[in-house]
């Protein structure tokens, strides 16, 4: 088996595993070293929009694709642990997509449904898994509907079963899991895992959210940060920089992690 079958087979595995799987969102190399260099990080993960936003791009595929493909395969090239790159809608070729971001490394991917049909939402997912397969490497794929983040007036509930019909047909055609998005409660967790099955659920922590802890008790297979580490760096960066300002100093314990 070589070095990418074994990346694929662990990143099955950790979303297999009864163990939560979380993942720090990553967006370039020293992000992904500082974060791979923890004991408890078993896998990598991008956030296409931490990316995008890094070349001074907008989110939502307006960041060139070769562009957002080198800077997944700089992460791999960073990192010894599987990588998860989230592909965003796919960029008008799912299939192609997901081909060539293994051919730079990655044994995972994000792929979000959007604004499309349900047809056409499934069409994709079936796109990606036979990509996936055709490079003949284990993949997980994180496939991903945006009922949550949809700004309609409809019922919890009526979201739910949408979310629910929408995930079953992915895992129906290979997805790994189903993530839905969104700041969710427990009650509309345990909904999701109820209708999609124990470890077939993937989440997004943001301020607010379900504790980690909380999550696996409840099933959920996977928690990823999205934006929100990106976020979080810079606002350390901006608060630092506000206090340097103001006649302030560098804090003592400020590690060299670059």
């Amino acid at each position: 088996m070589n070095a990418n079958n074994e990346l694929g087979a662990e990143l099955r595995r950790l979303h297999d595993a009864p163990e939560l799987l979380q993942v720090v969102n990553v967006w370039d190399a020293i992000s992904t070293r500082a974060i791979a260099a923890l004991p408890d990080t078993r896998a990598i993960a991008t956030a296409s929009h931490s990316i995008a936003a890094s070349h001074g791009y907008e989110d939502g595929e307006r960041i060139p694709l070769d562009l957002m493909l080198a800077a997944i395969g700089r992460i791999v090239d960073a990192t010894d642990l599987p990588v998860s790159a989230d592909l965003e809608a796919g960029y008008g070729n799912p299939g192609e997509t997901i081909r060539r971001a293994i051919g730079v490394g990655a044994v995972g991917a994000n792929l979000e449904d959007g604004t499309r049909s349900f047809e056409e939402a499934v069409a994709a997912v079936r796109a990606a898994i036979a990509g996936a397969e055709a490079e003949g490497v284990p993949f997980a794929l994180n496939a991903r509907t945006d009922v949550f983040l949809h700004d309609d007036q409809r019922p919890t509930e009526e979201k739910a079963r949408e979310a629910i019909e929408r995930g079953r047909a992915f895992l129906d055609e290979g997805a790994t899991c189903v993530f839905v998005p969104g700041r969710l409660d427990e009650t509309v967790i345990e909904l999701l895992v109820e209708g999609l099955g124990m470890r077939k659920l993937s989440v997004i922590g943001v301020p607010g959210s379900v504790a980690p802890a909380r999550l696996e008790e409840l099933g959920v297979a996977r928690v990823s940060y999205g934006p929100w580490t990106q976020r979080l760096a810079l606002t350390a960066l901006q608060d630092a920089a506000s206090a340097l300002y103001a006649g302030g100093a560098l804090p003592s314990g400020v590690r060299v992690l670059n």
